[in-house]
């Protein structure tokens, strides 16, 4: 097998096992093991590591001495950290974006918040809240920021799965259509500042709520 498809098995895996533990199928704590991995995927063991260091890349993975890789904890503290991360590297894509955002990417940003509200399960709601925030940001033309930007997108869908895998309910978001009217009217710093307040207000709400408890502060996250 050629190097380049070795990178492209090793991407798919991480891909695969990312979803995975974002949606909590793969919980925190738990143990990848090499060995199981490569035989589910068919692979050898360098795409399988391949893999490992791209979820630890993205915050998703650590490497233990001696033990191979292990799930990462999480806790509310990070979840306030990643929120204000969030706040900073989206407003400042948006701006960078905003020159280059047509009537085009506007209806579709407004025909996917449409679905979004009317998702019945939290993935479905998650996968279009998503989709909406990389059409936005993604005509910033910056992709190392961009990359920055998905890693803290998947590390606050964890926290969104483990606050809602029960009683999910859909609701409209009202900031998803302000964000896109400032843009409409090209009013820059109206969106930018609409977005990091929609992403980043839970970083700023004291509270000692235990991990078990998440979806008391959580809410719908941005």
């Amino acid at each position: 097998m050629t190097h380049a498809a070795e990178e492209t098995r090793s991407k798919r895996i991480a891909r695969i096992l990312a979803d995975r533990i974002v949606s909590g199928e793969i919980p925190p704590g738990a143990r990848l093991r090499q060995d199981h991995i490569a035989a589910e995927f068919g692979a050898s063991h360098v795409p399988v590591r391949e893999a490992f260091r791209e979820l630890q890349t993205q915050g998703l993975a650590e490497s233990e001495p001696r033990r191979g890789f292990r799930v990462t904890e999480f806790d509310v503290a990070e979840l306030r950290e990643v929120a204000e991360m969030r706040a900073s590297l989206e407003s400042l894509a948006l701006r960078h974006a905003a020159p280059h955002i047509t009537r085009t990417i506007i209806e579709e940003a407004e025909e996917v918040t449409r679905h979004g509200d009317s998702a019945s399960t939290v993935r479905d709601w998650e996968a279009s809240n998503r989709r909406f925030h990389r059409m936005i940001l993604a005509p910033c033309r910056m992709p190392r920021l961009l990359r920055s930007i998905d890693d803290l997108q998947s590390a606050s869908a964890r926290f969104l799965f483990a606050a809602w895998r029960r009683d999910w309910e859909a609701r409209t978001d009202h900031d998803h259509r302000a964000i896109l009217e400032a843009l409409r009217r090209g009013q820059t710093d109206l969106a930018c500042a609409t977005l990091a307040r929609h992403v980043g207000w839970i970083g700023k709400r004291k509270t000692s709520v235990k991990n078990s408890d998440l979806r008391e502060t959580y809410e719908i996250p941005g």
